[in-house]
């Protein structure tokens, strides 16, 4: 008897659910096209860290060299087959293509595709100087090995490099489904349209926030905890495409749970913002910003 109510309560909040669906996705012909598939897209990430690195992620051991160049000519092979119809899929979202039929859709999607395999050696460069500023940046680092290994904010970086590129060439949700990813593993939120400059390195990483619309120059040494935010969302959807995040200039470092928010929020060049600073105006170059007493203080860094 229990059995009975049980399989009739499920078929009816089965019912309830499905109709729920089927009216919020009417206008989106839910049931006519698929649907973007996050594993496969999990899987195309994994395939690309293992082309850019593959010394150190490819499943081919053994040490010649042939073997390992024919696994990543099949890996990039299989990543363009599949990103090609994940982009596909994700230009039903894009308001230019939604209402375009698929044989228009996949033109463009392997279009994009070829762009962005082609920004991959490039990537690998700078992934090389993230790996460098690494080391550089941190005494507990043995070698290069361990920081493509083991480090989170690398791991985040690098995604967010890819991603950044697909971003930039406005694909829907796929970008943010792979920073995103990152962030589930890592704990660093980064999203895919920040703007990231070379030599760029993350120590431990976790609780790290960088928003949508922030500017990173080169050679930034950010801490675990550090918010480049927004200073508010109350306007929600009114603030889209609007600068919202801070800029952060070159050779800046920015101690733990540190929070810079705001669009007009400009870091100068050279600056070192201490833990626990909040702030939401600009700093002029070559500062150093400490949190005494409950107010910031900004005095010249004179070890610059």
């Amino acid at each position: 008897m229990a059995m009975a109510i049980m399989e009739e309560k499920i078929q009816g909040v089965t019912e309830d659910i499905f109709a729920d669906v089927v009216e919020s996705h009417s206008a989106s012909k839910l049931f006519e096209h698929l649907q973007l598939d996050r594993d496969a897209i999990i899987g195309i990430l994994d395939n690309l860290v293992a082309i850019l690195f593959p010394a150190h992620f490819a499943n081919e051991k053994t040490p010649g060299t042939y073997s390992l160049k024919y696994e990543m000519g099949t890996r990039l092979s299989n990543v363009v087959n599949c990103l090609t119809n994940q982009v596909m899929v994700s230009l039903q979202q894009h308001p230019e293509y939604s209402n375009k039929n698929d044989d228009v859709r996949r033109d463009h999607a392997e279009a994009i595709v070829g762009i962005f395999v082609d920004t991959l050696p490039e990537i690998r460069q700078l992934l090389k100087k993230d790996i460098q500023a690494g080391y550089d940046g941190d005494p507990a680092a043995t070698s290069f090995d361990e920081i493509i290994f083991s480090y989170p904010g690398f791991y985040a970086i690098m995604v967010n490099r890819l991603a950044h590129v697909l971003y930039k060439l406005e694909v829907p949700m796929i970008p943010r489904i792979m920073t995103e990813h990152a962030h589930s593993r890592t704990g660093v939120d980064i999203h895919p349209g920040a703007q990231i400059g070379e030599y760029f390195f993350i120590d431990h990483g976790t609780g790290v926030v960088i928003g949508e619309t922030t500017v990173i120059g080169d050679r930034v040494k950010l801490y675990q905890g550090v918010t480049l935010g927004g200073l508010s969302t109350r306007g929600g959807q009114s603030l889209r495409g609007k600068r919202r995040h801070p800029t952060i200039g070159n050779d800046v470092t920015i101690y733990s749970n540190a929070s810079i928010l705001g669009g007009e929020t400009v870091i100068g060049d050279g600056c070192i913002i201490s833990g626990n600073c909040f702030i939401t105006s600009s700093v002029a170059p070559g500062m150093r910003v400490s949190n005494g007493k409950g107010d910031l203080q900004i005095i010249p860094d004179n070890q610059n």
